[in-house]
């Protein structure tokens, strides 16, 4: 089998998506089932491990090279810009965002951060959003911090620039009960009829014993 044409070379950057950024360590064929296969050996550091990754499913897998410094900070500027709120359906709202991660372009990765950033302002996040804005800030630390020849924590003290402005305009908004809220709401309205309900018992049993001196 001839070696077919690489999008990405040794020691090269990339991004794969829900993984991490990694490098690529070498380009190896290997029999699987009878057939010769060529593979990229892929060493991702948030993890310390090494992924081997079919060439030819690169792209099926969202695999890309790292962006360039100018895309790099249109995707920090993007951070803190205004944007729609997202869904209060917490399910919905953790589904479209997994789908742009899965996606991986640096601008899908960025409008997770951003919006569940935002989220975590008005309600504390379910663990699986927690660990989706987390994986997704890293990632975008990670791949900045490489584009721009930054230090991760030069570009995580950028970020964060970028995204308290906004949160500090979300804070200042009223206080309102939404989707999420409504069963945690309803449990305690049923709480406190039950306690205006004992009380009323309580004064109708005080009311008979006065009747009955």
């Amino acid at each position: 089998m001839a070696k077919p044409k690489t999008e990405f070379s040794v020691n090269q950057k990339i991004v794969y998506p829900s993984q991490g950024v990694g490098k690529v360590t070498e380009i190896f064929k290997k029999d699987f089932q009878g057939k010769l296969i060529y593979y990229y050996r892929i060493y991702l550091e948030v993890s310390d491990m090494f992924v081997m990754v079919p060439v030819d499913k690169t792209k099926d897998l969202g695999i890309r090279s790292i962006v360039s410094k100018e895309e790099a900070q249109k995707a920090l500027d993007m951070i803190g810009e205004e944007f729609e709120p997202p869904t209060s359906d917490w399910k919905l709202r953790y589904q479209m965002n997994l789908d742009l991660l899965k996606k991986g372009t640096i601008e899908d990765i960025a409008s997770i951060v951003r919006c569940l950033y935002h989220r975590s302002k008005v309600k504390e996040l379910p663990i699986l959003e927690r660990k989706l804005y987390d994986n997704a800030k890293k990632l975008l630390e990670d791949e900045i911090a490489d584009a721009m020849g930054k230090s991760s924590k030069e570009v995580e003290a950028m970020l964060h620039a970028k995204l308290e402005p906004l949160g500090i305009r979300t804070e200042k908004k009223p206080t309102f009960i939404d989707d999420d809220d409504e069963d945690e709401f309803d449990d305690e309205m049923d709480s406190n009829d039950k306690d205006d309900s004992d009380d009323e018992d309580d004064d109708a049993s005080d009311d008979d014993m006065d009747d009955e001196d």
